[in-house]
């Protein structure tokens, strides 16, 4: 669409996947094809895809994932105005964080930018961080 770099998850269940990120997460879904198990999703002005393994084209040869999770050594980043929605979201379907609601403050030359965030796994095990902006504020020393 008009991101420029939107990553693709190849998923075991596009309609599992789709509830999760959907129905939970608040994302909508922009176009799907449902015989190839595709679907572009987008939450604000985060962007991407979900594609079924063995559906429509799927790459193989060696990079598809094997086994849960998915996306070893991968986790996305995602802004949001606030992740107070997606954790309330999340705890009435019972799902559980990956890694709890923290505030995190990182250096970024002589300044630090402040996010307010969380990870969960997808369904099939690609963590997710939602992050809200705290801002920018000198480097503590």
């Amino acid at each position: 669409m008009s991101n420029a770099l939107v990553p693709e998850f190849a998923v075991s269940n596009w309609q599992q996947s789709k509830f999760f990120y959907c129905d939970i997460l608040g994302f909508e879904s922009v176009y799907e094809r449902p015989e190839e198990g595709f679907c572009y999703l987008r939450l604000g002005e985060a962007e991407l895809m979900i594609d079924q393994i063995g559906e429509g084209r799927t790459f193989d040869d060696g990079h598809l994932p094997e086994s849960y999770p998915f996306g070893k050594g991968l986790n996305v980043q995602i802004r949001v105005p606030s992740i107070d929605p997606l954790t309330e979201a999340l705890a009435r379907y019972r799902r559980s964080l990956y890694l709890p609601v923290e505030e995190k403050w990182y250096r970024i030359g002589t300044k630090e930018g402040g996010h307010r965030q969380f990870v969960v796994a997808d369904p099939d095990g690609y963590l997710l961080r939602f992050f809200q902006d705290l801002g920018l504020r000198a480097v503590l020393v």
